[in-house]
């Protein structure tokens, strides 16, 4: 059983930590001592949550319950807990400053030339069970779990006492040797950065399969067959529990499960109708409708539906699951947009509309002001068979006769989307133009033959979206990195303009692409300063790749997403898009890429961070803008 104070430890280390491959090296090393249980728990922890994206983490505990407590524990006052934490930027650093004037150095105890060594750690780990040292993850997880579920009327007392009572556990450790108050203060501030959702060690997921790979060979040559398991099941603490308990061979053997979100897959883009024949020969050409992208799955009377970043929205779709409980179907798992229909003028509405469904009350009332048409696009798992691997065609056919078969209950509420087979140019302009012409946002295109590949982004699904010759006239779903100080008429607003950037899985990082200061309203500015706020660090992220000379005055957590529309893309000597992490070490800030004169268009409520715009296709948008 590990000790939730080493899990600290390490995670303490690694906010010191700026090299991609030296956190990877820790992390790997921490996987080694667990247990396959704690391995499940600790690479949820390692994002700030308890549990996977699917299930949601929500402790619901106000901040100003946190510091009442606080303040209670260290025997301090609340304006001196306030005062630190507007100073520090969290009640984790408060707690910390408060409780550590002696720590020791790790590095000469848990990590030894930039890495950590796994015997220390046991040897560290022996230590602290000798000297009766605290709890362990799974006790941690358990009662973390407790003060979550903790609900009804008087829950946030119950929720307060219950955290004062596990922050409680740590404090009599201060009564002796300077190392072990170094260990107990790491765990109070971990504890205080989960509940308060502030963990950001600067690293994805990703960045825990090459630390898995790393806990099972050294180094980072499993990260692919590590990746299609977590991509079949978007659980990293599943993946982590299986790695641990079956190695390799338990991850090649993954497979489907029900109720756990598939990662989706994505489309490329090319910039003409004869440059997607030419690479694709005859294609499937369907609709690009702008909506909720779904996916759901049945399990006999048990209905889901998944976000396109894996959220559970099943209580947000009453007349879905309505349209879905009398389906023939053992089990199915499928995928579809879910869109607002207006039918007086037989056309689905904005996004901006359909977007009002998202929401967590007066769900049953907006159902009805705002009721949804479910069309489906793939089919990936029917009647304990999996589909992955058959052709789109088949995967068509199967959806097509599933529905003909279960039409007659639907009410028209499901439909199968539109698609054509096509294999001229000028046939999938013209369908395009016929698209565009009814308001529609362009066609997905695919591949006849292509099996469906889960969170794979690539020429077997291609975006053909409105643009003109020599110019970007498309949207990129850009992440919020920090604001500047307003001036002018804008002083008023404390908020003038703002940064953006995409992000780069190869480095796992946001590099700056655009510096946006139009096209938004007076009320639009002060929103997105209260959005921003919200989420505001004192410190540059260290997974935000920025040039000095761009700072913002105020940092955010990379987590907001809006669209960004742009004349062209350019290169650029300052912003950090498309760096490699070879061009990051040599400096080579000629290889950046820049958004030139872009303007704010919107949120995108429904995509997380890393699903923003890559870098990737960044660079095959300028390759492509001049063709």
């Amino acid at each position: 059983m590990t000790l939730f104070s080493i899990v600290a430890d390490v995670f303490n280390e690694i906010e010191q930590v700026s090299s991609r491959l030296v956190i990877t090296q820790k992390l790997g090393d921490l996987f080694k001592i667990l247990t396959p249980k704690e391995a499940n728990i600790v690479a949820n922890l390692s994002l700030g949550v308890l549990h996977p994206a699917y299930i949601g983490t929500q402790f619901s505990l106000a901040e100003k319950a946190v510091i009442d407590l606080l303040a209670e524990l260290l025997k301090v006052s609340h304006a001196e807990i306030i005062a630190e934490q507007k100073k520090l930027g969290d009640l984790g650093l408060v707690a910390e400053k408060f409780l550590n004037t002696n720590s020791i150095s790790l590095d000469s105890t848990m990590f030894r030339s930039g890495r950590a060594v796994s015997s220390d750690v046991r040897e560290l780990q022996t230590s602290f069970i000798s000297s009766k040292s605290g709890l362990t993850v799974t006790k941690v997880y358990e009662q973390l779990s407790e003060l979550e579920a903790t609900s009804g009327t008087g829950s946030t007392d119950v929720k307060a006492k219950l955290l004062l009572k596990l922050l409680q556990e740590f404090m009599p450790e201060f009564t002796k040797e300077s190392e072990i108050n170094n260990h107990s203060s790491n765990s109070i501030k971990l504890i205080l950065r989960i509940i308060s959702g502030k963990l950001r060690l600067g690293f994805s997921d990703m960045t825990i399969i090459d630390s898995l790979s790393y806990m099972l060979v050294d180094n980072k040559t499993l990260r692919t067959e590590i990746e299609h398991a977590y991509n079949l099941s978007a659980d990293i603490g599943h993946v982590a529990e299986v790695a641990k308990s079956a190695g390799i061979d338990g991850i090649r053997a993954m497979k489907i499960t029900l109720g756990i979100p598939i990662r989706p897959a994505a489309a490329e883009r090319l910039n003409s109708p004869e440059e997607i024949i030419a690479r694709l020969g005859c294609c499937a050409a369907q609709p690009k409708l702008d909506g909720f992208r779904l996916q759901i799955h049945i399990d006999h009377k048990k209905i889901k539906f998944f976000s396109r970043n894996l959220l559970d929205m099943s209580n947000m779709f009453p007349d879905l699951v309505h349209a879905f409980k009398d389906f023939k179907v053992d089990n199915l798992i499928c995928e579809g947009e879910a869109l607002v229909y207006d039918e007086s003028t037989g056309s689905y509405l904005p996004f901006q509309e359909t977007v009002k469904r998202k929401r967590k009350h007066g769900i049953s009332e907006m159902a009805a002001e705002l009721p949804l048409k479910l069309v489906l696009f793939d089919i990936l798992y029917l009647n304990n068979q999996e589909l992955l691997s058959k052709t789109h065609i088949k995967r068509r056919e199967i959806l097509k006769n599933l529905l003909v078969k279960n039409l007659v209950m639907q009410e028209h509420t499901i439909l199968l989307v539109d698609e054509h087979e096509i294999c001229d140019p000028k046939e999938l302009e013209k369908y395009f133009l016929a698209n565009i012409t009814a308001g529609l946002e362009g066609l997905v295109v695919k591949k006849l033959d292509a099996v469906y590949q889960p969170g794979k982004r690539n020429f077997n699904w291609i975006k053909l979206k409105r643009h003109e010759i020599g110019h970007l006239d498309d949207t990129l779903d850009c992440v919020i990195l920090g604001y500047y100080n307003g001036h002018g008429k804008r002083a008023k607003f404390g908020i003038g303009a703002f940064l953006v950037g995409l992000f780069n899985k190869n480095t796992d990082s946001f590099q700056t692409v655009a510096k946006v200061g139009t096209g938004l309203t007076d009320v639009e500015w002060v929103d997105l300063r209260i959005k921003c706020d919200k989420l505001q660090v004192k410190q540059q992220p260290k997974n935000v790749d920025c040039d000095k000379n761009l700072a913002p005055d105020v940092w955010v957590s990379p987590e907001l997403i809006c669209l960004i529309r742009a004349d062209e893309i350019t290169k650029s000597p300052i912003h950090k898009a498309g760096q490699t992490s070879n061009d990051i070490k040599k400096n080579k800030a000629e290889t950046g890429y820049a958004l030139r004169f872009p303007r704010f268009m919107g949120y995108r409520a429904d995509k997380s961070a890393l699903e923003a715009t890559t870098t990737e296709e960044l660079i095959e948008l300028y390759n492509l803008q001049y063709k």
